[in-house]
């Protein structure tokens, strides 16, 4: 089977995204252009799509088969050799719904009852996955993640000092969403060691990790030295080949004693996974490669564009080009002098904020930077995943909901 000449078609229309009935294209009215969710406006992989449609002819509707009776585990080894040269052994590999799922099985399968060490900004739903469990969120906002001073890092420092008071478990997110870092091997090994010291463990959620960007190399955590007895590793096809609907993604540990205490969970802890959730991932790991290399080409364009309409249109907003994924993590604070109505407020202006700025004024629905932890007020999400036409008109709207003028032309 060859799917050497796979481009990836962003080229959709509004309506073609609308039908197809996610909720990022109908969360808000048609008139509305959204740039939040973190998922492509992409025609899917035709490696996958072909799969799938083999799978729905052949009746492929019921329970999941046992992972070792899949070709699930051995696709996730190709895949993680491939991207990084990490050798893992198939019965490792555990499938679970989604990372978020995921993120609560290691939880409670592996790790202590206590608190949870989580640099911010973060995913939003990990803030709120954490206390499902039981467990308080101790934040450790990354040093630069407010959009001046050092480069953006894991702030190991305070990581230590939270551990010492108590915390028993990180939640590292690598490649970083939002603010796009591939954190290098020496930032990692200086994470080992402060976790090392502390008896701590660390969940790496990397499902980003087949979207980092040329000129840039993802590191998994647990292939570094001194981390198997303290590591627990996320994957998933969702966001490079776009499928997030299909419910599939694979734990990775590092030891037999973990894939054990994980497998043993009973049936009700661990029953997300769907079976055209499988089908897809199979095929995207054996057969989308070609295709995943094109989106990386796109996406590598659509940040270099977003750089120069950014600089051209809304000079005064801070922002560090993505290292991997397609999401950009924008300081606005400069533009944050517009108020919005909430609803049911009677009227009453409240704090200007950017993210809603942008939907009221402008049309265009980002995700807003308080939802990514406290002290991200006047930050954005945008998603870059789209077009480049769709692209230039959400820099176009930011602009008008953010100085009130219409701009000219777009940039080249």
């Amino acid at each position: 089977m060859s799917y050497g000449d796979d481009v990836p078609d962003f080229c959709l229309t509004d309506g073609q995204m609308r039908a197809g009935g996610s909720i990022k294209w109908t969360a808000k009215g048609p008139g509305v252009l959204p740039a939040w969710v973190a998922e492509m406006d992409v025609r899917g992989c035709p490696a996958v799509v072909d799969a799938l449609h083999r799978a729905v002819d052949a009746g492929t509707f019921g329970y999941p088969a046992r992972d070792p009776d899949t070709d699930l585990p051995a696709a996730t080894v190709d895949l993680l050799e491939r991207l990084s040269g990490w050798s893992v052994p198939a019965e490792h590999v555990i499938s679970c719904g989604d990372v978020l799922a995921g993120i609560r099985i290691v939880l409670e399968a592996l790790c202590e009852d206590a608190p949870v060490v989580v640099p911010l900004p973060s995913y939003p739903p990990f803030l709120e996955a954490i206390p499902l469990t039981g467990r308080k969120i101790s934040a450790v906002p990354c040093v630069g993640a407010h959009g001046a001073g050092p480069r953006q890092a894991l702030d190991l420092d305070t990581i230590a000092d939270a551990l010492a008071a108590g915390a028993r478990t990180v939640l590292l997110t690598q490649p970083h969403n939002p603010l796009g870092r591939v954190f290098t091997r020496e930032e990692l090994l200086g994470l080992r060691d402060v976790v090392d010291r502390h008896g701590a463990r660390v969940i790496s959620d990397e499902i980003h990790s087949p979207l980092v960007l040329p000129g840039h190399r993802h590191v998994p955590y647990a292939s570094l030295p001194g981390t198997a007895e303290h590591a627990t590793t996320l994957i998933a096809a969702s966001k490079a080949w776009n499928v997030p609907g299909l419910k599939c993604a694979q734990i990775v540990c590092s030891t037999p004693r973990d894939a054990q205490a994980v497998g043993r969970l009973p049936h009700v802890a661990n029953h997300g996974t769907s079976s055209l959730g499988v089908v897809a991932t199979v095929a995207a790991y054996r057969y989308g490669e070609s295709w995943r290399q094109g989106v990386l080409r796109h996406l590598l364009a659509q940040r270099d564009l977003f750089g120069r309409l950014m600089a051209e249109r809304l000079p005064e907003a801070v922002w560090e080009p993505m290292e991997a994924t397609y999401l950009a993590w924008v300081d606005a604070r400069a533009y944050a002098d517009r108020p919005v109505v909430a609803a049911g407020s009677g009227g009453a202006p409240e704090r200007p904020d950017p993210g809603a700025a942008a939907l009221l004024h402008g049309k265009v629905m980002v995700n807003r930077g308080r939802d990514f932890g406290p002290g991200y007020e006047g930050f954005v999400r945008v998603n870059l995943g789209t077009s480049t036409e769709r692209l230039r008109e959400i820099v176009r709207r930011l602009a008008l909901a953010w100085t009130g003028e219409p701009p000219g032309p777009a940039a080249g």
